[in-house]
């Protein structure tokens, strides 16, 4: 008989899920997905003998009905709920036998908690896509939720593993509607982002979650953040926008004034200061939030965090330990209360900054801490500068060239370079000594040429489903928007422009240098205009929207966007182009950095059409060579350089105008969450 789970129900959001996930791929903006409460996972697939990794079923607040034609051997784990199999109830944190044709039935999770999680024997065997069983559900990676009708095929048992009969007492956590989550801060922080007490209140005044609050991220609403400055520049007019710099799982950024926690589904890159890094040892806990739950961010030192990591790995390893050996406690209680201590207000926050020079190999470098496994290397001045991005690009190529070990993802921004790395094979002091080596053996950035391709995508202006995004927008989440009701006028607006047809001329007639990948999934480009007369300026959506369609294009702050998929977004739209990655190629991220892109225009449905035949893999956008020298860059600007000046001036003078008119009517975006607020009410 064939050993299978049937679907009956499927619950509220049941989905496959693996661990660690889909790894390696977070430059192009492919998360790594896998479980929101990795532990919970982990512990259900050693009670029934699979690898702790092994794929199982994350169930999202309401359970599905399985049936088990075969039987075999299950657990369940993660926040409380009923379940009863054939009728009778089961218990949870313990291994369980499932007969032949039984059926399972999993409840309702409530008042604390969100998610549940069962293994069974053999882990579920679904096909794996870019290396990992997991499910990202928003692009479609692994499926999507599991549908009534769904069958997934169970593995081999492992025989070489024994099961678990059940959870020690003291490693099952007791949830509750308050939680701790420690924190290391940066790498962005006080003076240059927020006051020193704005920044430490963050951390001493508890927070709520909100109720939109997914796999993506966290929402938390709170207190209101005190910036130590008025807008962030090229980056966009609220002050939390950054140039586009990359996140970690975990990260803790400020989106407006709203907290977001980025969760496993979370992008990879984004314009939006962040200032904390939840620790290895807590990140389970994100996945245990709910709509309403107080959240207090606490800040500990890093060699603590380590510490409690290691704590946290020897507890699961209790579970397949010999007899006799004890692991230290990491306290998985404290979810409920507050054992493991808060900030308090008035607590100064330590420096996120390791170092900062001026003698860089070539230019100011800047290290900044970025969790127990990350540092941010962020080069020149906080302005919009291809030179600077040239040396991101120079010591990408040769920490990849070096391999050092322990080092894995390299995610390049428009100034900074995100190194993530194992603490457990190489330490943070040896990290940032290669580093530091590293850079200084870099080439001058005007010598280097790299090789890339000028991408031709075709644009449907003011494209029907984009403009239903800013529609819905303003109609669900903030009415009285200074960007509604049309994205494209407050572009003109903004940058003193005479009519829609000098941003459309300006967007069809620029040459946009790929800068960034990953910024809302899935290779989506982050790119800036190589001509300085076509840099329009804007400020992205606060709050962001709900619902982009996919491949729409949009400006926010000096850059343009394409969206790799369906989802959340700021940036102000103009239209919608074709497919940017292509799942069925043997690279299946259409852009690299530093490629041009070129739009031309086509009727909507004209890109309908061209839209389908590239979903058949019967049409690509076009392709040619054009290599990108920075020298040569800087010299072809000479021509019309006073001409440059002029736009630019006029272009700010737009820009701080509009910024008058926010604070003058009270419409500034920087505490537009009400908007969300009300709406939801």
């Amino acid at each position: 008989m064939a050993r299978v789970i049937e679907i009956l129900s499927a619950g509220a959001m049941t989905t496959v899920q693996d661990w660690p996930g889909r790894v390696g791929l977070w430059e192009v903006g492919v998360p790594p997905s896998g479980p929101m409460d990795a532990r919970s996972l982990r512990i259900a697939n050693l009670l029934v003998g699979n690898a702790e990794g092994a794929a199982a079923l994350e169930m999202t607040l309401t359970g599905p009905r399985l049936r088990f034609p075969a039987g075999g051997q299950m657990a369940l784990t993660g926040a409380p709920v009923s379940a009863k199999l054939n009728d009778q109830p089961v218990a949870m944190w313990e291994s369980f036998y499932v007969a032949r044709g039984s059926v399972l039935s999993v409840g309702t999770i409530r008042g604390a908690g969100l998610r549940c999680y069962l293994a069974a024997r053999g882990g579920i065997a679904v096909e794996p896509v870019l290396g990992s069983r997991s499910t990202f559900v928003a692009a479609r990676l692994g499926g999507g939720p599991l549908a009534v009708g769904d069958t997934l095929a169970l593995g081999p048992a492992q025989r070489a593993r024994a099961c678990v009969a059940r959870t020690p007492a003291d490693l099952i956590p007791q949830f509750g509607n308050q939680t701790v989550l420690r924190v290391l801060p940066g790498p962005h922080g006080a003076p240059d982002f927020l006051t020193p007490d704005g920044l430490a209140e963050l951390f001493a005044v508890p927070w709520s979650v909100h109720h939109q609050s997914d796999r993506t991220g966290v929402r938390l609403v709170g207190p209101q953040p005190r910036w130590a400055r008025v807008d962030g520049g090229a980056a966009g007019l609220h002050p939390s926008n950054i140039l586009d710099s990359a996140y970690g799982v975990g990260t803790v950024m400020l989106s407006g004034d709203v907290g977001v926690v980025v969760g496993v589904d979370g992008p990879s890159l984004g314009g939006f200061a962040a200032i904390g890094q939840v620790i290895r040892a807590d990140l389970w806990r994100l996945g245990q939030l709910r709509a309403g739950d107080e959240v207090q961010l606490h800040v500990i030192a890093p060699e603590d965090a380590g510490r409690l990591h290691a704590d946290a790995e020897a507890e699961i390893r209790r579970l397949t330990a010999p007899a006799g050996v004890v692991a230290s406690r990491v306290g998985v209680h404290s979810v409920a209360g507050r054992s493991v201590g808060r900030s308090r207000r008035g607590d100064a926050v330590p420096s996120a900054i390791f170092a900062r020079t001026g003698v860089g190999a070539h230019g100011p470098v800047t290290y900044r801490h970025a969790g127990e496994g990350a540092v941010l290397v962020e080069f020149g001045d906080p302005v919009l500068d291809l030179r600077s991005r040239v040396r991101v690009h120079t010591l990408q190529q040769h920490l990849r060239d070096e391999r050092v070990r322990g080092i894995r993802d390299l995610t390049p921004g428009v100034r900074s370079l995100h190194v993530q790395f194992e603490p457990e094979q190489i330490d943070l002091a040896a990290v940032l000594e290669a580093l530091s080596a590293i850079e200084a053996s870099t080439p001058a950035p005007e010598t280097v040429t790299i090789q890339a391709r000028t991408v031709r995508l075709p644009l449907a202006w003011r494209h029907s489903q984009a403009m239903l995004a800013v529609a819905r927008y303003q109609s669900s989440v903030f009415a009285d928007a200074p960007w509604c009701p049309d994205n494209i006028e407050f572009i003109r607006r903004i940058n003193d422009l005479p009519d829609e047809a000098a941003v459309r001329a300006i967007v069809t007639g620029a040459r946009y240098l790929v800068l960034g990948l990953g910024d809302v999934y899935m290779g989506a480009p982050i790119a800036v205009p190589l001509d300085p007369r076509h840099r329009l300026v804007t400020t992205k959506y606060t709050p962001a929207r709900t619902w982009t369609p996919a491949n729409a294009v949009g400006i926010g702050g000096s850059f343009l966007c394409v969206y790799g998929i369906e989802g959340p977004g700021g940036y102000q739209l103009v239209g919608r182009t074709v497919p940017i990655w292509y799942p069925g190629d043997a690279s299946p991220c259409l852009l690299g950095h530093f490629d041009q892109l070129r739009f031309e225009l086509v009727d909507e449905e004209e890109l309908e059409t061209l839209r389908a035949d590239a979903q058949r893999e019967t049409w690509r956008p076009h392709t040619e060579p054009a290599d990108f020298s920075l020298d040569a860059y800087q010299q072809s600007l000479e021509p019309y350089a006073e001409e440059a000046a002029a736009f630019t001036a006029r272009r700010q003078a737009a820009f701080d105008a509009e910024r008058r008119a926010w604070q003058a009517n009270g419409a500034a975006p920087h505490g537009g969450i009400g908007g969300v607020d009300e709406a939801a009410a």
